[in-house]
């Protein structure tokens, strides 16, 4: 069944510092859309309101999940996940006095993913085989990479109809960064995910969006409905590519 997500018009602030204003944008089902912008910009803001860590001064936030739409303003973190909306967080964000197999059952709490807890632990071990490899070892003593891919793990546990994933790529080696996006697009297919990708890694980015936004000092400042249009676009070549 099908999942997409409306973002309307929706301005956030902490206390009196602006971050969003007036951002509309929409992850239609199936789709990857990258959300491109530099370090500051919004990105992850937008991220937590979808997720109801913070929440919008104004605006609407629409999960559509098989047919039903759910407003998701004023809703509680725990309700969103419980709705199949996950997110893997920038810093990944994991209990790294826990091991590998603890931190993917922590994310399978979720009442509609207890039952494929198997099937799901099973493919995250054959998506990641260091995983399986080093299910035993405490979260926080690998490297960044395999930390990365526990963040992604994790996420899937709670078999998710959307997946949220902000900055991927901070602190990886690009080697290891073009591995995490390609991690991404797999998994992406395999469970028909509607993924929503906020990325400041224009090229690794654009291999695996169908389109994407450009956000600038909060707001959207291009819609690229196409890769080929964000990368023939001015703003983007000026951001990323300095020309």
């Amino acid at each position: 069944m099908a999942s997409s997500i409306a973002i309307e018009n929706v301005h956030a602030a902490y206390g009196a510092v602006r971050v969003i204003e007036d951002v509309s944008l929409r992850v239609d089902a199936g789709e990857t859309v990258a959300l491109l912008g530099t370090n500051g910009n919004g990105k992850s803001t937008l991220m937590k309101c979808i997720m109801g860590i913070v929440r919008p001064q104004a605006g609407r936030i629409v999960a559509d999940i098989d047919g039903q739409k759910h407003d998701l303003v004023g809703k509680t973190p725990e309700q969103i996940v419980d709705l199949g909306i996950a997110l893997v967080p920038e810093g990944r964000r994991l209990f790294p006095k826990l091991t590998v197999e603890e931190n993917l059952l922590l994310g399978a709490f979720r009442k509609t993913a207890r039952a494929q807890i198997k099937a799901n632990m099973d493919f995250c071990f054959e998506a990641f085989p260091r995983l399986a490899e080093r299910k035993s070892q405490l979260a926080g003593s690998m490297s960044g990479g395999e930390q990365q891919m526990l963040a992604l793990g994790r996420a899937l546990m709670q078999a998710p109809r959307i997946l949220l994933v902000d900055e991927p790529s901070v602190g990886l080696a690009p080697l290891l960064v073009a591995r995490t996006i390609d991690a991404i697009k797999q998994l992406k297919e395999h469970y028909q995910l509607t993924v929503l990708m906020a990325e400041q890694n224009f090229t690794q980015a654009v291999r695996i969006a169908d389109r994407g936004y450009v956000i600038v000092h909060g707001k959207i400042a291009f819609e690229g409905r196409s890769a080929d249009e964000l990368n023939n676009n001015d703003l983007v070549r000026q951001l990323y590519m300095g020309m």
